[in-house]
């Protein structure tokens, strides 16, 4: 089968099914190429199923702490640990079905099997011979299969996959990867969690929740290192205060695998070695990109660190082939890939005024309990950068919402300029910040200043009033704290 494009994308995950539905609503024909499963890890292994897992833990908490809100629950709540999985694996097939529909929708045409680089402006599919993950999802009706297909643009959104450190590969029975952890045979009653990003300590968090002994074991000085200090040591101890045991500044040296149990040898900062045994254990020590077997060095096309050079509107050093989200470096995240696709189709389809990524405003979020949630520069970012900061702060105990609530836990922090009132980052932890986030992303994209924030309203009773009162706070105006 022989068969012309304009654009061709390689890879059905956020960032490769929403450049083929931009490029399809310019009057692009357009084709995506999937091995696996449609929507990618994020809506089948990654984001939205680990959101499920985590909203039946968060319930459980809830119904745990039922008399502090005068409620009364007849007999224990237990976790049925089949229900919840298989309720998490639903809601990831359903969003596979949604993907398939908006292909349909958009006159996408699906090419299903492993996509190769074979030359400039052509690529070529052959029957998928392994799968990362199991089972494969099933075939979209009306697919298109194995051959040869020719586009002026090709864009690689192949993403990635779990990083693997040499002598702790995961075998998927005692050492696991994400895939593993959301889909567990029995429940563990203890587990070594190896990495704190979020990955690491949603899977923590979800654990404790459901009754498990929880190690997490960090190399770096603080839990989800990319996070703002002062942010991370308050995430550790609601963290530790739920019974989580976590060690910083110690890595996981080698692995000794029982019969059904591991014990790993955890070097700590001062040279010593503890002996650390559990059930169980998630190597969660980060991610990298597909760039295996996809023709890359066939057609010289730069990479760097795992990962595919891109200048700022996507494009590679090679004429016509461009790469988006994971496969092209961090920040790894689904909402990044979504987009730079559609900055990349949107550059090569001619489109006016399109703007580059801008990485300083690609908002994190981590959905443990508490969350956390953050923007731009940490403070000492900031400071690192050159500049003179002023730092709000405003905790959740002073919110009437969040008291209302019981989730009087909690922080957010802002950094400002001080020379131009420019918001440079803003911080959170607590219940509810990664929906609460997007306000200050919102207000970093349009540009506002301190001024600007102090003169908005926010409503109240909310949490967001929290957002105001830490920008008052920076300028020595807080209201009420």
């Amino acid at each position: 089968m022989s068969q012309n494009y304009d654009v061709i994308v390689i890879g059905a995950g956020p960032g490769g099914y929403i450049a083929a539905i931009r490029a399809a609503q310019l009057g692009l024909k357009t084709a995506v190429v999937e091995r696996e499963h449609l929507a990618g890890i994020c809506s089948n292994w990654g984001c939205i199923p680990t959101k499920a897992l985590l909203r039946s833990a968060e319930i459980l908490d809830f119904s745990n702490h039922a008399k502090e809100y005068g409620l009364t629950v007849e007999g224990s709540v237990k976790a049925d640990l089949e229900a919840i999985v298989k309720r998490s694996r639903g809601i990831a097939e359903r969003m596979n079905a949604g993907v398939g529909f908006l292909m349909k929708k958009n006159k996408v045409d699906v090419i299903w099997g492993e996509a190769t680089l074979s030359k400039p402006g052509e690529v070529t599919v052959s029957d998928v011979k392994k799968t990362i993950v199991e089972p494969q999802a099933p075939k979209p009706k009306n697919t298109l299969g194995s051959g040869t297909y020719t586009a002026k643009h090709i864009i690689v959104a192949t993403g990635a996959r779990p990083r693997a450190l040499p002598g702790i590969e995961p075998d998927g029975k005692l050492i696991w990867t994400y895939f593993d952890a959301l889909k567990p045979a029995k429940l563990p009653k203890s587990l070594l969690v190896m990495g704190s990003g979020a990955i690491g300590i949603e899977f923590a968090s979800f654990y404790r929740s459901l009754g498990v002994e929880v190690t997490v074991v960090e190399v770096m000085k603080q839990v989800m290192p990319v996070e703002d200090a002062e942010i991370g040591k308050f995430a550790q101890k609601r963290l530790e205060k739920r019974g989580i045991k976590i060690m910083l500044e110690a890595k996981v040296a080698k692995v000794e695998k029982g019969s059904d149990n591991i014990t790993a040898h955890v070097e700590t900062k001062d040279g010593k070695v503890e002996k650390i045994t559990a059930d169980r254990m998630i190597s969660a020590v980060g991610v990298q990109g597909n760039i295996e077997n996809i023709g890359l060095e066939k057609l010289g096309i730069k990479t760097d660190r795992g990962c595919i050079v891109i200048d700022d509107y996507c494009k590679t050093n090679v004429e016509g082939v461009y790469a988006i989200g994971d496969v092209a470096g961090p920040p790894m995240l689904a909402h990044k890939a979504e987009h730079e696709a559609v900055i990349c189709v949107e550059k090569l389809a001619g489109e006016k005024n399109v703007h580059p990524l801008d990485k300083r405003k690609v908002p994190g979020c981590t959905y443990c309990n508490p969350q956390v949630a953050s923007v731009g520069l940490t403070e000492a970012k900031a400071k690192e950068a050159g500049y003179d900061v002023r730092v709000g702060r405003y905790s959740f105990v002073a919110n009437g919402k969040a008291v209302a609530l019981g989730e009087d836990q909690g922080m957010v922090k802002t950094v400002f300029d001080k020379k131009t009132g420019e918001l440079l980052g803003a911080h959170m932890v607590g219940a509810e910040v990664t929906e609460l986030i997007e306000g200050f992303v919102v207000a970093m994209n349009l540009e506002t200043t301190e001024e600007e924030l102090m003169h908005t309203i926010f409503p109240h009773p909310t949490l967001s009033e929290m957002m105001k009162e830490s920008v008052l706070d920076a300028y020595g105006r807080a209201l009420n704290a």
